[in-house]
């Protein structure tokens, strides 16, 4: 497998474009196109809140029910989210905007937003930014950057990735970009992000792979434990690499799949490591646990854990936050049989064992806990699972700016 520097627009078939209507923001592009140059299988896998967004409703039934998908449209800034009726009006112009402006049928057109909940989107300035999408389309890298950076919010970096790979002789594409900041929390999905590829899958294995993958990817992020109305993964393949189509769980599936993974993992833990006011990206591995269920349970609760994500914050090496953590994940475990570690760039140190603390230079465990990225290591000695979940520290900034979003 091969990472290139490149996105959405990598796999063939595939052109984006970023352009700036004014949804909220000015000076910045704040909308995105993903366009596909022949119909595409898609796949996708939602928030599970039970407010969810018009476009969320719009797009779960254009992936059930749609013979081919050709466009994703998305705005930052108003996230049509708790809009009623109006709201789910404002997807089906949208998609209807969009496939008289693309030339492909309203039932081809996916639409995703991000921004404050509660305002009903600009339907001129929507329709306009659609036009000049559709004018503005490009299958070259830096099209699929701008729309990298058109669908950011609090953001503070753009989040994309490509990788290529062989199937059946054949070479293989698979990109994505997302964007996640705030309002982050495990319980599919955690952001907004699109894939695409030219790989020739199913949509039933598609949805297979998608929904496998998301387990250990985009639910093991947290940045604040709010789960949004928005969450939206989607995946379009276009088939266009024209490798033997991939309708059967087998080796060409787990390459899939392996390529898959690496793309969702580098782009979750991109999120997790920009969450709004973070100076560190935390990981919490777990290992030795008696099931993989337990492992995950126990990797999230740490990094879920408000008291941890602040300690990191203060570069305080309090041990007893991760063992609380620990102890109210639900799984079960031996706490006098617990290993603790802390990990960087500037050495391991284990801080927790037997039962009691270990002896250890508070300096030493400072500087660990100072790096841009902390590994929390909790040995369980339980069984032979692991898992990984990651976040970031907590700090004063993320209050700052989420207690004036909307001004």
């Amino acid at each position: 497998m091969e990472v290139i520097e490149s996105g959405v627009t990598a796999a063939k078939g595939f052109l984006a474009a970023g352009v700036e209507a004014e949804i909220k923001y000015q000076n910045r592009k704040d909308m995105a196109l993903i366009f596909s140059t022949t119909p595409c299988r898609a796949a996708g896998v939602f928030t599970t809140n039970m407010v969810k967004a018009a476009p969320v409703l719009w797009d779960k039934k254009i992936v059930e029910s749609s013979p081919g998908v050709q466009a994703v449209v998305v705005n930052s800034g108003v996230a049509n989210a708790c809009t009623g009726r109006q709201g789910m009006e404002c997807c089906e112009r949208e998609a209807a905007i969009a496939g008289e402006a693309l030339g492909i049928p309203a039932e081809a057109v996916l639409v995703a937003s991000t921004g404050v909940i509660g305002v009903q989107l600009p339907g001129d300035r929507i329709e306009k930014g659609i036009r000049m999408l559709a004018e503005a389309k490009s299958d070259s890298r830096d099209a699929g950057l701008e729309a990298a950076k058109a669908i950011m919010t609090t953001d503070t970096v753009h989040k994309q990735i490509a990788v290529k790979f062989e199937i059946g002789g054949r070479t293989v594409t698979l990109g994505g970009m997302c964007k996640g900041s705030g309002m982050i929390h495990p319980n599919m999905c955690t952001m907004l992000a699109f894939l695409t590829t030219d790989a020739n899958i199913s949509k039933e294995m598609l949805q297979k792979a998608l929904s496998r993958d998301v387990k250990d990817s985009f639910n093991m992020i947290s940045v604040d434990g709010d789960t949004s109305t928005n969450d939206t993964l989607l995946i379009l393949a276009n088939g266009q690499a024209q490798n033997p189509e991939i309708h059967e769980e087998g080796e060409d599936y787990e390459i899939f799949c392996e390529a898959l993974h690496y793309v969702t993992t580098f782009l979750a833990r991109k999120m997790a490591g920009d969450g709004e006011g973070a100076t560190a990206l935390i990981e919490s591995r777990v290992v030795g646990a008696a099931s993989k269920e337990d492992a995950r349970i126990l990797a999230k609760s740490v990094i879920c854990s408000s008291l941890t994500k602040a300690a990191v914050f203060g570069h305080d090496a309090n041990f007893g936050r991760i063992l609380c953590a620990l102890g109210y994940s639900g799984a079960v475990f031996d706490p006098e049989n617990v290993d603790l570690y802390f990990e960087s760039k500037s050495g391991r140190l284990h801080i927790f064992g037997g039962g009691s603390a270990c002896q250890y230079s508070e300096d030493k465990a400072t500087k660990i806990l100072s790096d841009p990225e902390v590994t929390i290591l909790c040995d369980m000695h339980m069984g032979t699972e692991e898992a990984v979940a990651w976040g970031c520290d907590l700090s004063y900034e993320y209050v700052k700016i989420n207690a004036d979003y909307r001004s």
